[in-house]
């Protein structure tokens, strides 16, 4: 039994190409494809790197479809060609998830967007191709939570977009604005192809290659590690099970309406709310959060901790209200979301079992 329920077609004859095919979130999709009897033409940086793509050939081997490795360079022109020979469809889920950074032209902008240009400057030379599904975030429709209060309305739609990002300034929300922006251009001025985006938030959720290293991971250590034992920030944002984020790329993909942006966000949770689900199902022997840490203390000593609480971080994201409307990916995609508190107890076990956090003693 398929773990995403993906409703793919059966007869499709030609191929589809995943990029960036062992991230966290394309794991789960080439996995649906193969079991639906797909031909995946997965694209990876090390296709040589058998440790690390292991989980998906054993997939493959059991699934009714057929796995092929392609190596491919996010910032070489025409990488992508050979592994897009003949694909009527492309996932482009390639891009980096980090947030802290020493260069972040180099490590986040230059991948996401000179890669997304790269890509479909093939897909544009590519005639098989009919459709591409780009892996954006709803980091392209704000900033910080402070910016979403001038939404319409105050909340998030697929018509919002980030305007106050920068190199500077959530470096990482700036580098999804830009290559989903970039993508849109791209597609506007060509007929021959759709581009649909899926937009998520926060992804939780086990992986299929048993360690991830999404910047989810990063999130659910500090609630395993201590970090946050003496009081969890006061702040809020989407979440949404990594298996409802590869069900909506499936569907963007092979709903013949599918069309535009769509946000994908199961729920809105706090980071208490968050660490009381753990304790709920680990116990209370992890140095899980069990209040709020007042705004004014980690304003004060935030930045001593971690660099990446800085003031103006701190002043704009925490204690101010997360709010989105889903309807159209509940509409348009048929999604129905699981609860994400089980996805950050799948997603935490997964991390005990692989080694990435220490259970107390």
């Amino acid at each position: 039994m398929n773990d995403i329920d993906p409703e793919l077609p059966r007869d499709t004859k030609n191929p589809v190409l995943v990029t960036g095919a062992s991230g966290f979130v394309a794991g789960w999709i080439v996995k649906a494809l193969l079991e639906a009897g797909l031909t995946v033409h997965a694209a990876v940086r090390r296709p040589d790197d058998t440790a690390r793509l292991q989980p998906l050939i054993d997939i493959a081997a059991a699934s009714p479809g057929q796995l092929r490795f392609f190596g491919a360079d996010l910032l070489t022109p025409g990488a992508y060609a050979e592994a897009m020979q003949g694909c009527s469809i492309v996932f482009h889920t390639a891009s980096p998830f980090v947030i802290s950074v020493t260069d972040p032209q180099r490590d986040l902008v230059d991948p996401a967007l000179t890669g997304t240009r790269n890509l479909l400057d093939t897909v544009n030379a590519t005639p098989s191709v009919t459709r591409v599904v780009l892996t954006s975030s709803v980091a392209a429709a704000y900033g910080d939570t402070i910016d979403i209060r001038d939404a319409p309305g105050g909340v998030l739609t697929e018509a919002v977009w980030n305007t106050t990002s920068s190199l500077t300034r959530q470096p990482y929300s700036y580098s999804k604005t830009l290559a989903e922006r970039a993508a849109w251009e791209m597609a506007q001025a060509q007929d021959r192809w759709r581009l649909v985006t899926v937009n998520p938030a926060l992804v939780l959720g086990p992986s299929v290659l048993g360690a991830s290293t999404s910047g989810s991971d990063t999130l659910l250590k500090q609630f395993g590690d201590g970090t946050m034992k003496s009081g969890a920030p006061p702040m809020e944002i989407g979440m949404v099970d990594v298996r409802d984020v590869a069900t909506a790329h499936l569907r963007a993909a092979f709903a013949p309406g599918a069309e535009g942006r769509h946000l994908i966000v199961a729920e809105v949770r706090s980071f208490l709310a968050l660490g009381t689900a753990l304790r709920d199902a680990f116990g209370t022997a992890w140095p899980l959060p069990t209040r709020v840490a007042p705004k004014w203390l980690i304003w004060l000593i935030g930045p001593m901790i971690d660099r990446s609480l800085s003031r103006p971080f701190i002043a704009r994201n925490f204690g101010h209200a997360w709010r989105v409307d889903n309807s159209k990916s509940r509409t348009a995609l048929g999604l129905r979301y699981r609860p994400v508190t089980q996805a950050a107890v799948d997603m935490f076990q997964q991390m005990i079992d692989t080694g990435a956090i220490r259970a107390p003693r």
